[in-house]
Parts: structure tokens; C-alpha cells; sequence
């Protein structure tokens, strides 16, 4: 007689194949992530709670004299600046990039194929490259104070590089791809029959832009600003170069804490503080968006 399977173990030991091969594909990451990712954060962790010597090196004695010494008025206000500027520069990104996301998402296949080569070329260049060229421009002697005076609408030469003027100009330009991506997956997959209905049905352009495109795009909205308002407070090269370092952000101070200062424990905690940032700015927007849809 022929064994008959029971259906139960079958199911059971289907349902374990798929997942076993799963883990599977998935360890190269995994051990990535684990290598690269949680052990560096851990070792973060055990130095912010330590202390330095007097030549720099890391003393493992325990103290929370680092996290206290962020609340110091002066690491507030560079902490408070660096998300004014983050905030400031998401913005502007989502002013700027939503358009131009929705038009390249409603544009027909062959066109839309090349304004997001447009989009992506500039991560084909080098960042230091593209910012040495912003630097190039905005100097006083550059091509854009030299056109302004050409064109008399300036009397002496213009004064932007190493402003916060310059700094926001770096940060826009180095986040606003990231803000456009999102934005454009999102407006890619709206169904033109909302849009048509809403039209129908007597709401305007701008209603039908209020209260059903937007609305449709908000998965891609919370992805954007995720992605520009995280990285933009811990960015320190844009603020070095094109600020001159003379508007620190929160990135400049860590950067400073594990070079000239030598004090490892203290950047340490900066580096967890804006970790524990990250967290929550995830959490909201990913809760926010979660309650939306």
C-alpha cells in the first residue's frame, strides 16, 4: 500500500521551505548590514558612554557626562540650526521637486524615460566635483555675479559663497533628486480615471490637485522628505565647503569630535543623539503615513 502524506506535515514542511530559502537569499545582506550596520552602532553606543584621557584615547569608564554635555546651550543651537536648515531645505525641495515629479510621472513612456536620465545624471558625477562647480559659480568673480553686473542689476560683485545663502543652494541641490524619485513612483501609478472622475463631477483643477493627486502621491511625499530631512542635518561637507565652515551644523561637530578635537566619546553621543533623531522622524512620517492611506 501506498503511504499516504498527512496534508498537515505537507503544508507544514512548505511552508518552512520557502522561508529557509528566504533567509537564505536574504544572509549577504544580513551580514552586510550586521557588519557594517549593527556592530559600528554598537561600538557608538559603548563610546558614548565612556571617557577620554588626556591624549584622546578612549578611557572604558562609565559616565553620562557626554550625553549632558548636549544640552549645552552652544551644541543646542548648532543641533536647532541643523534642523532649521533641514526643515527649510525639505521644503523647498517639495515646493520645487513635486511638480516636476508629477509631470515626468504623467509624461508618456519615451519621454519619461529621458527626464529621469535628466534626474539621475547628477549622481554620475562626483559630489565633490558638483560641488566645487557651485563654488566656481557663486564666488565673487564668478559667471553669475559677472551676468548680474553685466546686466546691471547688481553694482558690485556678489557676495553669496560661504553664506548661508550658499549653504542652502548646496543643500537643495544635493537632496532635490531624492525628493523628485519618491515623489514620481507615486505619480506614476495614479489611474487617470480619479482624475477624470473628479473633473467630472465639477471640482476644479486645484480641488482635484487638493483632494485627490496629492492625496494619491502622500506614500511618495512621506518617502521624500524622509529621505532629504534626515541626511541634510548630518550633511557637513556642503556646509564646509560652500559655507566656509562658518554656519557648523550637527555633521560638522561629530566630523570635529573624531578629528581635530580627538574626543571619541563625546562624538559618539552626538552620532547616537542624531540616530535616536532618525528613529523618530521615521516613526512619525511612517506613522503618518500609515493613518493616511
Amino acid at each position: 500500500m501506498t503511504a499516504i502524506a498527512d496534508p498537515r506535515t505537507a503544508t507544514a514542511s512548505t511552508r518552512r521551505s520557502p522561508g529557509a530559502a528566504g533567509w537564505l537569499l536574504l544572509s549577504p545582506m544580513l551580514f552586510w548590514l550586521g557588519l557594517f550596520v549593527v556592530a559600528p552602532t554598537a561600538i557608538l553606543f559603548v563610546y558614548s558612554f565612556c571617557q577620554r584621557d588626556e591624549l584622546g584615547q578612549v578611557v572604558f569608564e562609565f559616565t553620562w557626562e557626554n550625553y549632558a554635555r548636549i544640552a549645552d546651550p552652544v551644541y543646542l543651537n548648532i543641533l536647532l540650526r541643523s534642523l532649521w536648515y533641514a526643515g527649510l531645505t525639505t521644503t523647498i525641495c517639495l515646493v520645487v521637486a513635486y511638480p516636476v515629479a508629477y509631470y515626468i510621472g504623467r509624461a508618456p513612456a519615451q519621454r519619461r524615460s529621458w527626464l529621469l536620465l535628466l534626474v539621475m545624471i547628477p549622481f554620475w558625477i562626483s559630489f565633490l566635483l558638483r560641488t566645487y562647480a557651485w563654488i566656481s559659480l557663486l564666488k565673487a568673480q564668478g559667471p553669475v555675479s559677472a551676468l548680474l553686473q553685466w546686466a546691471q542689476l547688481i553694482a558690485q560683485p556678489l557676495e553669496i559663497l560661504y553664506t548661508p545663502t550658499a549653504v542652502m543652494i548646496g543643500l537643495v541641490y544635493t537632496y532635490l533628486p531624492f525628493m523628485i524619485l519618491p515623489i514620481f513612483t507615486s505619480a506614476e501609478k495614479i489611474d487617470n480615471s480619479y482624475i477624470e472622475a473628479s473633473l467630472d463631477l465639477g471640482a476644479g483643477p486645484w480641488r482635484t490637485l487638493a483632494h485627490v493627486i496629492i492625496p494619491l502621491t502622500k506614500p511618495g511625499i512621506f518617502a521624500g522628505v524622509l529621505l532629504v530631512f534626515v541626511p541634510s542635518i548630518g550633511m557637513f561637507a556642503v556646509t564646509d565647503l560652500m559655507g566656509g565652515a562658518r554656519v557648523p551644523m550637527i555633521g560638522n561637530v561629530i566630523q570635529n569630535q573624531f578629528g581635530q578635537a580627538r574626543d571619541w566619546p563625546f562624538g559618539a553621543a552626538l552620532g547616537i543623539t542624531f540616530l535616536v533623531l532618525f528613529v523618530i522622524a521615521f516613526w512619525f512620517l511612517h506613522d503618518r503615513g500609515e493613518e493616511r492611506r
